[in-house]
Parts: structure tokens; C-alpha cells; sequence
């Protein structure tokens, strides 16, 4: 948590110029996005919304989700014929290693935008920063009205229990995943670190979300029950190969 972060800067190796997988997968689930947001605005009255993206990191992805909320937004308030939401207040999170001076220094070409495509002045739109993990209470209670994340749930808040790199029994032993040859109490321990990590996330969401708040997640996931096929660990299969080429 202290320590793991995307590549920072925005040199050919960076996050920011390497991630346009993730953009695709929220270009994917903006449909979703757009009605989770309407839904919101017809059961809520809302003077100040507060949106949080967790897992931002330091590319441009977070803040193109900032702006299609607001087209959302925009777009309910011409059909109405009356403004839903007088400001907005929006938090970008992501661990405390995070390059976060990377993504502020996009915020003046993106206020810039905002005023030229939306109309919308510096004062209706706050941006901050909030470091610190997600799994656990990030924001006050009943702060926020949206909780977007994408590409960011999959990672775990830690090594699962029993398979640390000091751990007195090897496991695990030269994999960095689930593998074929891993056993069962392997699979467990995953299982119930995810489990124990998620229903943490869950918990807090719920102390910060106001009553009829929604939140859109998308994370990896496997059409199969067996977490060994190919399309689940095919890329960590790789990483490993490497890893362990690295040492010898």
C-alpha cells in the first residue's frame, strides 16, 4: 500500500501514455454510468454533488469520467428545463504514491474545457486530492452522491495470509498468482483476502454515500468458475516468467 503505484510522469512508459486498455473499459460501461446518474437525480435534490473516483491514478481517464458525470448532469438539466445540481464537489483517489502532481497539472486545460463545452465557471466545480487506500473510510459521512471506479478493485489491499515471501511454508512457491500446480488452501486464501478486502470497501461506501447515492464499479472478473483457465492468469503467467528469468 505504501510503496505500489502506476509508472509516474508522462514520459513513453508512463500510465498516462500506456492506458488506454482501461479507457476502453470505461467507454464500455459509460451506458451504465449515464443511468446510474439519472437515476440519482430523479430521487434526489441535490445543491452540492459530491463524486469520488477511486483508483485514479495519474493519466486521463479520471478526469474524462468527471467530465461525462457532468455531461450526464448537463444533458438531464436541458430536459427538465431547470438546474438539478448547483456545484459540484469532486475527490480523486488513489494510494499515497500516487503521481497526483501529474493529473493537477491537467486540471487548468480541463477547467478551461469545462467552461468553453459546459458553461460551467471555476466556482461550480472543486477538485481535490484524497490519498489513502479504499479499503477503508476515505470521505465524511453522507458526503457523496456518486462513487465511480474503474480497473482498480481486482488489486488487493495485501499478500494474502500465509503466502508472504516469509511466510515458514512455501505455498505458492514461484508463482505471483493462482496457478495449476497451486493448491487449494492457495485459492482459500485469495478467496477470503478478496472477501475480507471487499466487504471493507462495501462498508465504507455505505458510511459515505448519502441515502439513494449510487456507485458504478468495474473490475476484472473470469467467465469461469476454474481461476486457472488462460484468460485468467495467461498476462500474470507471463509476469512471472519474467520475474523468475530476472532472478536466475
Amino acid at each position: 500500500m505504501q510503496v505500489l503505484h502506476m509508472n509516474k510522469g508522462d514520459g513513453d512508459t508512463s500510465y498516462a501514455k500506456n492506458s488506454t486498455v482501461q479507457s476502453k473499459i470505461i467507454s464500455v460501461g459509460k451506458p451504465i454510468m449515464k443511468e446510474a446518474v439519472l437515476e440519482m437525480l430523479c430521487n434526489n435534490v441535490i445543491e452540492s454533488m459530491g463524486i469520488a473516483d477511486l483508483g485514479c491514478s495519474s493519466g486521463p481517464n479520471s478526469l474524462s469520467v468527471i467530465s461525462e458525470i457532468m455531461d450526464t448532469v448537463e444533458a438531464a438539466n436541458r430536459l427538465l428545463g431547470r438546474r438539478l445540481v448547483s456545484e459540484f464537489r469532486v475527490f480523486l483517489n488513489d494510494l499515497y504514491s500516487n503521481d497526483f502532481n501529474n493529473i493537477f497539472m491537467s486540471l487548468p486545460a480541463f477547467y478551461d474545457r469545462l467552461k468553453e463545452e459546459k458553461g460551467l465557471e471555476l466556482e461550480s466545480c472543486f477538485i481535490l486530492g484524497a490519498p489513502g487506500s479504499f479499503y477503508g473510510r476515505l470521505f465524511p459521512t453522507n458526503s457523496l452522491h456518486f462513487v465511480h471506479s474503474s480497473s482498480s478493485l481486482h488489486w488487493l489491499s495485501q499478500v494474502p495470509a500465509g503466502l508472504e515471501s516469509n511466510a515458514l511454508k512455501r505455498l505458492n512457491k514461484g508463482k505471483l498468482y493462482i496457478s495449476k500446480s497451486s493448491p487449494q488452501s492457495v485459492v482459500d486464501a485469495y478467496l477470503l483476502q478478496f472477501r475480507n478486502d471487499f466487504s471493507l470497501f462495501i462498508k465504507s461506501r455505505s458510511r459515505e454515500l448519502v441515502a439513494g447515492g449510487r456507485m458504478v464499479l468495474s473490475f476484472m472478473g473470469r467467465s469461469s468458475t476454474d481461476p486457472t483457465t488462460e484468460n485468467s492468469c495467461y498476462q500474470w503467467e507471463l509476469l512471472a516468467q519474467a520475474i523468475m528469468s530476472l532472478a536466475r
